[in-house]
Formats: structure tokens, sequence, C-alpha cells
């Protein structure tokens, strides 16, 4: 079975697979995002839309805890987006965890050639307070950064609080972050912990998106990165997280 099958064949069935590493090319990161694309495509084939991308791994403490060191990005399909009230199912994510993070709203494309923080920030509408609900389909997160990249960034599902916040006056990195666990705090940290600055970790994926042919549109979303450690979900439970200056997000999970 190839990579791509294994994947779809775990999400269908709920029974995570073992790691698709060994079914490409060693370290071909090319290849795993190959395989990411073609999910997509499928996807969107099925009646899905394309609303934004995610970044993944920014934090050196969720890089800790998965063994990786360094970035990826996956793409937001519009099932993923859980906003609004009423609890959400998980019961079609196979190992879900959540974090926090600062979601850009684009207001302008991001395809220029010069693509760093200032760019970003010219180009970005909104900031608001988001929550991701990361899954993979590997078992027992046993991966390496070939297999979360073509398991389309171990994305799952994510929230996006109410608050829409201009860039300008923000000093993102100083922005602290809060999680609750139904009332009891499981998470911390602050803007600085995502690349040093979500600004640039956006720039890095406006970057990495433009050399793979597929650059960031306006009105699309984008998770910048995890602000703090990312917890395991329980169902029947409320998370709830504050990020200083931009915030609340919560959801409740049936």
């Amino acid at each position: 079975m190839d990579a791509l099958s294994s994947l779809v064949e775990a999400r269908a069935t709920g029974r995570p697979c073992p790691p698709v590493r060994g079914l490409l090319p060693a370290g071909d990161l090319g290849a795993a995002y190959a395989v990411q694309a073609a999910w997509v495509e499928a996807e969107v084939a099925a009646g899905a839309c394309v609303v934004g991308r995610k970044i993944g791994l920014t934090n050196p403490a969720v890089q800790a805890q998965l063994g990786v060191d360094r970035p990826d990005f996956g793409t937001l399909l519009s099932w993923m987006d859980c906003s609004g009230p009423g609890p959400i199912d998980v019961g079609e994510l196979l190992q879900p965890r959540i974090e926090a993070e600062v979601a850009f709203i684009l207001g302008a494309d991001l395809d220029g050639p010069e693509l760093g923080p200032a760019e970003v920030a010219a180009a970005t509408a909104a900031v608001a307070p988001a929550l991701e609900i990361v899954d993979s389909r590997i078992a027992g997160w046993e991966i390496d950064i070939v297999d979360t990249v073509a398991d389309n960034a171990s994305s799952g599902l994510f929230v996006l609080g109410a608050a829409r916040v201009a860039v300008a006056g923000l000093d993102l990195p100083a922005c602290t972050m809060t999680m609750s666990r139904s009332g009891a705090p499981v998470s911390a940290g602050s803007g600085a912990a995502c690349l040093g600055d979500p600004l640039l970790a956006v720039a890095w994926l406006a970057t990495t998106a433009r050399a793979l042919g597929v650059p960031l549109r306006a009105g699309e979303i984008v998770l910048s990165g995890a602000l703090g450690p990312m917890v395991p979900l329980r169902a029947g439970e409320h998370y709830e997280a504050t990020i200083d200056g931009i915030g609340t997000v919560s959801a409740a999970f049936a």
C-alpha cells in the first residue's frame, strides 16, 4: 500500500496506520507534500473547499513533544471549521490534541517578491484567537517530518473566536496565552514561542507556499502555530484560551 492509500484508509476506518515515511523516499519533503496535495485534491473533488492553511511545528515545546525540528504546513478545508455554538463531535478523529493559536485572516494575496513580516502585516485584514484540534493518522503519534507533512500537517479541526483585531499596534511576540480545560489550566505560552513571532511564521509559510506553486490568497485563514504545548483532547470537556490583546476562544466537545 502506498502512503496516500494508507492515510486514507486510516481516516476511513478510524484505525491509525504505521508511519508512512518508509513508503516514501527517505527525507523527501517534496514527495510528502505531493501526498498531501493529492489528498486535498480528492477532498475538493468530493465537495470540500480550501479555506486556508495551517502552520505546524512552530513551537519548540511541540517540536520536542513530537521529536521534529522544523515547521511544516497543511491545508484547511471547509469541513474543518467548527466555529460557532454547540458542542463539537470529535468521534471521527483518531488521536486528537488541542492547542491555541493566532489566526490571520488575509485581506490580500501574499505572492510578491518580498514576503517578510511587514508584507504579512500589510496583507492581513485581522487576527483572531483560535483553537486547533490536531490529529494524527499515524499510530501513537510516532511521526517524523515526512509523516506529518504527508498527513496534511496532522490537521483535524479548528475554531475561531469572535474577536477580530487589527495587527497594527499589536506586539504579537509579547501576547501571552493561557488555555484551560473545564476551568483547570492546561497550557500557557506566548507569541514568541511561534518561531519568535507569528508574523515570521506566516512569512515562512508565504515563502514556502509560493515556492511550491500554491501561494496564499486573500480571504484565506492562516493558523500560525501553537503558542504553548498541545494537550490531549477529552470528549465531554470545555476548553477556553485567552490571548492577551486579541481575545478569547472556547469550544465544548461531545
